[in-house]
């Protein structure tokens, strides 16, 4: 079996996305879904060890992210991602599968479990919850709203330009705030790096927060309407991983998320872990990954 995975383009939504793949595409397939600031390259760690365990493992550039294409349509919003999952899995000749979600990954896998169960035989996520429970936390908790203080930058017209300084030393400063243990390698910031310099990428990857909490943020609030898209009950089986370091999202904020799981939700708080918790520690989560999916 290859220990690389092989690289091709898939057609689907009207994108050509560029995916990393491994295993037998006869095999069950796992969706694996990246976040921000991230791209494929998160779930290296993960795809090999799916694969010896007998799944058709696939992580796509998410729309935006180079070298998959800007999207034509102009979309970044989360049912556009949503959306893009589930016309993956035709494209990629499955009539369903698992889906492995990280950050907007999760938002994305989230949404594709809600609104087409059958196609989602088991879920799994990390780093974001699912329910209102974050965008409550933006209005009533400070530690939220100190951590989630990019989210807004974001929405300003200068992000473009200080994301992007000095070869995008920002995206280094927000690994380190995000997972303080983790001691990623050069080859890893070089991955994201890459495709953020490409043209497009950028203006992409803020347009997933400009067309998500762009509206959030210009609304009147109403804290029991917040995210209703995000309060529809997911009836597939879940596991979720969440950092017990991490810098971006508290896990104050998963309080409660399980009532909105019909099939169950396994919940684990990693220690020794930030927001990149598949990626700083891999052999924890890939064995309790593989335990929940053989269950």
């Amino acid at each position: 079996m290859a220990s690389q995975p092989n690289q091709r383009v898939v057609r689907a939504s009207n994108l050509n996305f560029t995916v990393l793949e491994m295993g037998d595409s006869k095999s069950p397939l796992v969706l694996c879904l990246h976040g921000f600031p991230d791209t494929a390259h998160s779930f290296r760690h993960q795809m090999p060890a799916l694969a010896a365990a007998g799944y058709h493992c696939v992580a796509p550039f998410m729309r935006g992210y180079s070298p998959t294409e800007p999207a034509p349509d102009g979309r970044y919003d989360s049912a556009a991602l949503s959306e893009d999952a589930l016309a993956l899995i035709d494209a990629l000749g499955h009539k369903n599968a698992i889906v492995f979600g990280h950050d907007w990954g999760a938002v994305a896998a989230y949404g594709a479990a809600a609104a087409a169960p059958d196609r989602v035989t088991r879920l799994v996520t990390a780093a974001v919850g699912y329910g209102s429970g974050f965008f409550e936390a933006l209005v009533t908790n400070y530690a939220q709203q100190r951590r989630s203080w990019y989210m807004f930058f974001f929405q300003t017209k200068i992000a473009e330009a200080a994301v992007s300084l000095n070869d995008f030393a920002f995206l280094e400063k927000m690994w380190t705030d995000w997972s303080p243990r983790w001691k990623w390698a050069p080859a890893d910031m070089e991955a994201l790096k890459r495709s953020f310099r490409a043209k497009g990428t950028l203006e992409a990857a803020l347009g997933y927060y400009r067309a998500t909490l762009g509206p959030v943020l210009s609304m009147p609030v109403d804290l029991k309407m917040l995210a209703p898209a995000m309060n529809v009950p997911i009836s597939v089986p879940a596991m979720m991983f969440h950092g017990r370091d991490d810098g971006c999202i508290g896990a104050e904020t998963l309080a409660g998320m399980e009532k909105l799981f019909t099939k169950g939700l396994k919940l684990e708080l990693v220690p020794n872990a930030g927001h990149f918790v598949h990626q700083e520690r891999p052999d924890h989560v890939n064995e309790l990954m593989l335990k929940f999916l053989k269950s």
